[in-house]
């Protein structure tokens, strides 16, 4: 069990430059038979520490919402390093880069809200993300999100002059039947015709290294909170 009386920003780095070194090798060798190869380095140097940042992070969520899972497992908080490339125009078989996540509960089969984590090649981010999914309808956006953006229009202005001078937000659209990205803040009457929205803060690799970055994240977590319960915690 995670130790919840340890000051969480004084805990050592999780996070190494082994982990950035592996998805750059990936990104230059991403095939089948060089993954196969590096099977062992990647288990040491990706899953284990995103794991141990999901375990470091556990108990600063739950605090945030008891609901949230903590385990570690993939899909539930690790995101999947092997590319789904039957509908991708990007058809190499891995993703370079991998999420810890911590999902809204949803009664539903669509999308919910998450608080995420980032880890790529080259960047870092950290923050809120919604999406429709393939059923728009069936999603938190729909079935959560939309009364309550129409009952009160103004939570988006809000929203914005709480966090617009601390986090980049930019949002999806549909025009004549394809996404089409928005920089900004969402206003209500876009609202219907939003399939996604991204709240997030971008960190140089290095910083992500340092022994602080757990505290960092706990942080923006804690800012972007309302967010996820708006738009994806039923009442």
């Amino acid at each position: 069990m995670p130790n919840s009386k340890r000051p969480i920003a004084e805990s050592k780095s999780i996070v190494t430059s082994e982990t950035f070194r592996f998805f750059r090798d990936l990104s230059r060798n991403n095939r089948t038979e060089w993954m196969d190869s590096n099977r062992d380095r990647y288990k040491q140097c990706v899953v284990q520490p995103l794991r141990a940042l999901c375990e470091e992070l556990a108990p600063a969520m739950l605090k945030l919402d008891p609901q949230f899972e903590t385990s570690g497992r993939t899909g539930a908080n690790l995101s999947r390093i092997n590319r789904d490339i039957r509908f991708a125009k990007d058809k190499t078989p891995y993703r370079t880069g991998m999420y810890v996540k911590f999902s809204a509960p949803f009664s539903g089969e669509g999308e919910t809200g998450q608080l995420y984590v980032g880890i790529s090649a080259k960047t870092v981010t950290s923050g809120f993300r919604i999406y429709s999914g393939s059923k728009r309808k069936d999603s938190a956006l729909a079935q959560i999100a939309d009364a309550r953006v129409e009952a009160n229009p103004r939570w988006l202005a809000q929203q914005k002059k709480r966090l617009g001078g601390r986090y980049e937000s930019y949002w999806y659209g549909t025009e004549k039947g394809e996404w089409k990205q928005h920089d900004g803040w969402p206003a209500a009457e876009n609202w219907k015709k939003l399939q996604a929205w991204i709240v997030r803060r971008e960190f140089s690799t290095k910083a992500a290294t340092h022994k602080a970055f757990c505290g960092e994240l706990v942080r923006i977590f804690r800012d972007l909170h309302p967010l996820l319960c708006f738009t994806s915690v039923r009442n």
